[in-house]
């Protein structure tokens, strides 16, 4: 302990210097130490920052509000409004690719600490897994009477020989075609002629049959026909048949077979998520599936769309879908190279989906479709 001898101002009154003493503890150097009231300052101050540090319930209040609203937009999907640039069927067409954001939420609220985000997440869970958890598990049974397909074929396509080839091989009893172009539909019946001894053609779509075929008329699906998106051949564009129905005879009795490739879908700044030609060609073909009298009825096509879009429920409720009932995994066929949705579609009444898969990329940018069914 050191005393510091400090001579202040004269005191006039007394008439003697005036002394100030200040006792300190001094380090090495001569450096000023707290004597243990800075220490205990200190700790009280952390005391104060960790009691003010909110807890795991009031942390990631931000994360657990994206998690709810999240859940929310799966959940009341149905209720998303189509006035502006369709946001509501884009919305329903992208919805299984939302469950991305699930994983995402949480390593923020485990970065967080945040048991209201975590708890919040479950929301969402429940309401993807309600949508879609049907679809992560193999539901296929073994058998079926009866193998059909379904592939856009690509007006582009570079080789359809070696398309016609691979489709051939498949071995399915019906395989239907779209965006038969003038150009390559010889090449396609020369190319199947051997594996399927009927077919017919109607505008850019046709079907391709082990089984005779009989009552074959195009459906008039209303179409704009000059939105179809990679088409390069001008008699192609202008060619007004997509759609068409004929009756398949097999050994348990007709089949009524539609074969449809719909308007095309688009996404633009202008118009959003344009499908004013695809929707009005879908109510159309739920129209002509309506008039149906035949209760076994197959829909092998393109639709430019999911069946969770709410577009296609004239056809969704009279039909429905044998990848839902009976496919492997999500079944995306487009495009090709990544698929991230399924817009070939392959719809029953009065049948039983056995199976339904994918077959192997040709030069189209859509996969090949294929779905097993019985009696």
């Amino acid at each position: 302990m050191t005393s510091t001898l400090r001579t202040g101002n004269t005191d006039s009154e007394r008439g003697r210097p005036t002394a100030q003493v200040d006792t300190a503890e001094t380090g090495q150097g001569g450096l000023r130490r707290d004597t243990g009231a800075g220490t205990w300052r200190a700790g009280i101050r952390r005391v104060i920052r960790v009691g003010s540090r909110p807890g795991p319930w009031k942390r990631g209040l931000v994360l657990a509000a994206l998690a709810l609203l999240l859940g929310l937009f799966m959940l009341l999907h149905a209720k998303i409004p189509n006035r502006i640039g369709n946001l509501g069927s884009l919305a329903e067409t992208l919805l299984p690719w939302l469950g991305l954001f699930i994983p995402v939420l949480l390593a923020g609220a485990l970065w967080r600490r945040s048991a209201s985000a975590v708890v919040a997440l479950l929301l969402p869970v429940m309401v993807w897994l309600n949508l879609f958890g049907g679809l992560l598990g193999d539901k296929s049974h073994p058998g079926g009477d009866l193998t059909v397909a379904s592939h856009n074929v690509g007006a582009g396509n570079l080789d359809p020989v070696g398309t016609a080839r691979d489709l051939a091989a498949s071995g399915a009893d019906l395989l239907a075609l779209e965006e038969v172009t003038p150009q390559a539909k010889p090449l396609y019946e020369e190319g199947l002629a051997k594996a399927y001894p009927y077919h017919t053609v109607r505008g850019t779509v046709g079907l391709w049959s082990k089984l005779p075929l009989s009552d074959t008329r195009p459906v008039d699906i209303k179409l704009n026909f000059g939105q179809l998106a990679g088409t390069k051949s001008a008699d192609f564009k202008t060619d007004s048949t997509r759609a068409l129905r004929t009756t398949a005879a097999t050994d348990q009795g007709p089949l009524a077979v539609y074969v449809a490739h719909l308007g095309s879908a688009r996404v633009n700044a202008r118009a959003g998520f344009w499908t004013d030609s695809r929707d009005r060609s879908a109510q159309a073909l739920g129209k002509a599936i309506a008039a149906e009298q035949n209760e076994r009825v197959v829909l092998l096509g393109d639709l430019n769309g999911t069946t969770d879009d709410r577009a296609f429920a004239d056809i969704t409720s009279q039909l429905r879908s044998a990848h839902d009932a009976a496919g492997d995994g999500f079944g995306f066929s487009w495009p090709a190279k990544f698929p991230v949705v399924r817009i070939d579609q392959i719809l029953v009444r009065g049948v039983e989906p056995e199976s339904s898969w994918s077959l192997p990329a040709t030069g189209s940018d859509h996969l090949p479709v294929a779905a097993g069914i019985s009696w």
